[in-house]
């Protein structure tokens, strides 16, 4: 398997994005069910905190049964991670995929949190959050730092 390259699809979720390219949910539905059948290895479903459609998407291509694993982004809050965790919970494959983000500017102005307050919340702090949570409906979990290219050493 070192060979294997793993593809992560974010279609559903960060696709949707681009002006003009929203999605209903019959054609989500639609667009995971062939990213399975060209075998794309995790599909990024949705943000299920950030409103209930993106939440009623994630579960609905969970419940699919699809061979991809189901993906669910999620910030290190702990209601955010408790939406993917019931969004996901039928998911024959699930991930857990939490962000924060780190970059000067969004720590000052988005967050209102110090470097250090940031770093409290990245693993293996970060993962004690998730430990939280019984009966995980995910066999996968992922953590990064959004924006961590224009974080600077100095600061």
């Amino acid at each position: 398997m070192a060979d294997y390259v793993h593809i992560f699809d974010t279609t559903l979720r960060d696709g949707e994005q681009s002006p003009g390219c929203s999605m209903n949910m019959e054609e989500k539905l639609q667009v995971a069910k062939v990213l399975d059948e060209l075998g794309v290895d995790v599909i990024e479903a949705g943000f299920p905190a950030a409103s209930d459609g993106d939440f009623e998407s994630v579960k609905a291509v969970g419940d699919m049964g699809l061979n991809a694993t189901i993906c669910g982004l999620s910030r290190t809050r702990r209601g955010d991670i408790d939406a993917t965790a019931r969004a996901l919970e039928t998911a024959q494959k699930g991930r857990l995929h939490i962000f924060i983000a780190t970059s000067p500017i969004h720590r000052e102005y988005k967050l209102k949190m110090s470097k250090k307050q940031i770093l409290k919340e990245l693993p293996p702090n970060g993962y004690r959050l998730v430990r939280q949570f019984d009966g995980l409906p995910w066999q996968h979990l992922m953590f990064f730092g959004r924006d961590t290219n224009k974080e600077h050493r100095s600061q």
